[in-house]
């Protein structure tokens, strides 16, 4: 791989998600705009009866919501190209601290249900690829197929009812416990509470990287320097770990890498069943309050992570696959 082909390759990157950047924005802009959600109404609440007209254009006003739909988008923009992404009418502060403090709440959860997907979903398609045919091939092919069609949010209340409510073995949501403020929580605190959405994620994630898994590593069994293998008298473990691991673990990491769109999209579901503290509920109060500066900043920052799983999975693919960097392609 040469330093000029990975260069061009940044390039075309970088336009790509610039182009997608302004796209993204301005559907959501203007889908919020056609949206019934009145923002002025949202932002005064259940004060809506004590404040009058005059005050409801002054906050109209002191918002930007009293101009054409465009002129709003075109100064919104242009505070962003400065680095501003305004201040968030339902928490009145800076966007990007908004963001910045929910995400790392979230950051927890998805990088939890993202290795445990990972490794459950690798190890389990290696099982059922395998023992093809069997039992044991059968029962994972039906619990990914199952979960591949279950919504986040059924999971999540199963969970829930069983472990939380009958068992009371976890908490039933939140971050922390009930009256213990967040310099106070210790540790132990935090995992119990993390525990259920991060099954939750990891169990949904788990489908589509043990079902590809399985299908590469069949495709590697049938091949012809296996057979060879096998009539050398190789079998099970070894025949596995040096011949089928390494065909498989490239597109294994590729899939685990791109799913970041999923496990964004998984835990607004999950935040929002278990009242975890992070990103995605906050997208939700955003869309429902009509908060049009923090939407749109989580519109960037969301496109931004699914763009950072995606060049990674490219750039791993590049740098472990001998072929790909022989031929000085990416």
């Amino acid at each position: 791989m040469q330093t000029k082909d990975l260069i061009s390759f940044m390039i075309k990157k970088s336009i790509r998600i610039a182009t997608l950047l302004v796209a993204l924005c301005l559907i959501s802009f203007l889908l919020i705009y056609m949206s019934p959600i009145d923002p002025v109404q949202a932002y005064i609440g259940a004060d809506m009866m004590r404040v009058g007209q005059e005050q409801r254009a002054r906050i109209a006003e002191h918002w930007g919501l009293d101009r054409p739909p465009l002129q709003q988008f075109m100064k919104w923009a242009a505070s962003v190209v400065k680095g501003d992404f305004g201040t968030s009418m339902i928490y009145r502060r800076p966007v990007l601290e908004v963001i910045g403090k929910r995400f790392a709440s979230s950051l927890v959860l998805m990088g939890a249900a993202w290795l445990l997907s990972g490794l459950l979903g690798f190890i389990l398609g290696v099982l059922a690829a395998m023992k093809e045919g069997t039992w044991v091939d059968r029962l994972v092919k039906w619990y990914c197929l199952t979960l591949a069609s279950t919504p986040t949010f059924w999971v999540g209340l199963l969970l829930l009812i069983v472990f939380a409510v009958w068992l009371g073995w976890f908490p039933i949501g939140l971050g922390v416990p009930a009256g213990v403020l967040a310099e106070a929580l210790t540790v132990g605190q935090y995992i119990k509470h993390l525990i259920l959405p991060a099954i939750t994620l990891s169990i949904i994630g788990v489908a589509n990287v043990a079902l590809h898994t399985r299908q590469k590593l069949l495709d590697v069994l049938s091949s012809d320097y296996v057979l060879f293998a096998r009539a050398r008298g190789e079998k099970g473990i070894v025949l596995f770990w040096r011949h089928g691991l390494r065909n498989i673990a490239i597109p294994a990491i590729t899939l685990q890498f791109t799913s970041f769109s999923e496990l964004f999209g998984g835990a607004v579901l999950a935040e929002q069943v278990f009242s975890y503290p992070g990103l995605g509920q906050t997208t939700v109060q955003a869309g429902l309050r009509g908060d049009v500066p923090l939407l749109l900043g989580i519109v960037i920052f969301s496109a931004l992570f699914v763009f950072t799983g995606n060049l990674i999975a490219d750039l791993i693919y590049v740098l472990v696959d001998p072929r790909i960097r022989q031929g000085g392609a990416l």
